[in-house]
């Protein structure tokens, strides 16, 4: 028997359905089985190597949302008679978000291209998804820090993003896969 649980209350990702599937007494039949026997965990990797770059690209997605996010608010907020845009401490934020999102752009185009080629991608996805959901959350506490109280509050976008980008540097191998992943990679161990 197949059943699917659903999880809820997600800490983020709450627009994703996110279920518990169990499996009791399943016979599969070799007709439906996926691949020869025993490249179960062989394809498993391989998923988890296209699924990386998704992941990617979704954390750009996340920091660019906060950067968006940021700026119009530092432009339109007001301390001391000018907008928060005018402090240095604002502009030092905008720009570390800004460079980070570039950069995650780039090593995600890049795995992303490699998949397209159907070449090998793993390190690329390993590094494009360790860079870009680690430049997320710096980007959403960064966002939240210039949104100040407000951006604290359920109602703020930059709540939700902050939320939600927790969990990239989890789901698909955590930041210390990715890491030895790219390590096993270049020592060749």
């Amino acid at each position: 028997m197949l059943t699917a649980n659903k999880l809820s209350d997600k800490m983020g990702m709450r627009a994703s359905s996110t279920v518990e599937l169990v499996f009791q007494d399943c016979v599969v039949p070799e007709k439906n089985r996926l691949g020869d026997e025993g490249t179960g965990f062989y394809i498993a990797m391989e998923v988890l190597e296209s699924s990386r770059v998704g992941i990617a690209a979704q954390c750009v997605g996340i920091g660019q949302a906060c950067l968006d996010a940021s700026t119009r608010y530092a432009r339109s907020r007001q301390a001391f008679g000018k907008p928060i845009a005018d402090f240095q401490a604002i502009q030092w934020m905008i720009a570390d978000m800004a460079t980070d999102l570039d950069a995650a752009r780039l090593l995600t185009r890049r795995a992303a291209i490699l998949k397209d080629m159907n070449a090998s991608h793993g390190t690329e996805a390993s590094m494009a998804k360790l860079f870009a959901s680690e430049a997320a959350n710096r980007a959403a506490s960064k966002a939240l820090q210039i949104h100040g109280g407000y951006g604290y509050f359920n109602d703020s976008p930059v709540e939700r993003y902050y939320r939600d980008a927790k969990v990239t540097e989890i789901y698909e191998g955590t930041s210390e896969i990715q890491r030895l992943v790219i390590a096993r990679s270049i020592l060749g161990a």
